[in-house]
């Protein structure tokens, strides 16, 4: 493991804090973290007239940190403005979960703390992961943004080599452009689940129609179903 040199890594923070820019608070605060090459990155507070624009000191060490090579940071030491070891924000502890993981050391007071305890519980990209990588978020084709959120999309089934599988198309309707002329705006690839022909359309617009193989309506959209289809797919 990578020793710690807390001493040095303080005494950075604190020349840090002394370049702070906190006119309206009046309450600089400098840290500084060690990365895991070797090196050491700084940051201090930068405050605004507009005081929800203030940049924490750890912003700027997580910038540093991208703008000097990159890494992953181990430990970091916040202090404020006489020196004491001042703890991360709720923003920043999300920051330093992002560039530094559950097991870089914070220092405090009684001791250094792992992420891990100062943010449990974290949201990071494994929870992205999670859901993108299992469930893509179905894309719209740059050509047809602008026809996001207007039109209908209508599920039905189909056959495709001798089995059912699930298709989709993208209508415009009368009333979204009195220029343009109705008709199909995309056609969906085959699905062997409806749900996924519903999700593909619920990225495109609210309007989402379910046509089964009797041709019976449903109505799959978002809200409650308009009195012209009153039953909702289940």
């Amino acid at each position: 493991m990578t020793e710690i040199d807390w001493e040095r890594l303080r005494t950075a923070a604190i020349d840090a804090m002394r370049h702070a820019y906190a006119p309206y608070s009046k309450f600089p605060v400098g840290a500084a973290a060690l990365v895991d090459d070797g090196r050491v990155v700084v940051g201090c507070n930068v405050e605004n007239a507009g005081y929800g624009v203030t940049l924490c000191a750890e912003c700027g060490v997580v910038s540093s940190l991208h703008a000097t090579g990159g890494g992953r940071l181990v430990a970091l030491s916040c202090v404020d403005a006489t020196g004491e070891p001042l703890m991360p924000c709720g923003r920043c502890r999300q920051l330093l979960w992002e560039n530094g993981g559950p097991e870089c050391l914070v220092e405090a007071k009684g001791g250094p703390l792992r992420m891990a305890e100062l943010l449990p519980h974290a949201f990071g990209v494994e929870d992205l992961d999670a859901v993108v990588g299992e469930h893509p978020v179905p894309v719209v084709p740059d050509r047809l943004a602008a026809w996001r959120g207007r039109g209908t999309v209508f599920v039905h089934p189909d056959l495709s080599a001798g089995q059912q599988v699930w298709t989709a198309y993208w209508e415009r309707s009368a009333g979204d452009d009195a220029e343009a002329e109705t008709g199909v705006l995309e056609e969906g690839p085959s699905w062997g689940d409806p749900a996924e022909a519903i999700t593909w359309g619920l990225a495109r617009t609210p309007r989402v129609v379910v046509v089964d193989a009797s041709g019976t309506i449903f109505w799959a959209g978002e809200g409650e179903p308009p009195l012209e289809i009153p039953v909702r797919w289940s």
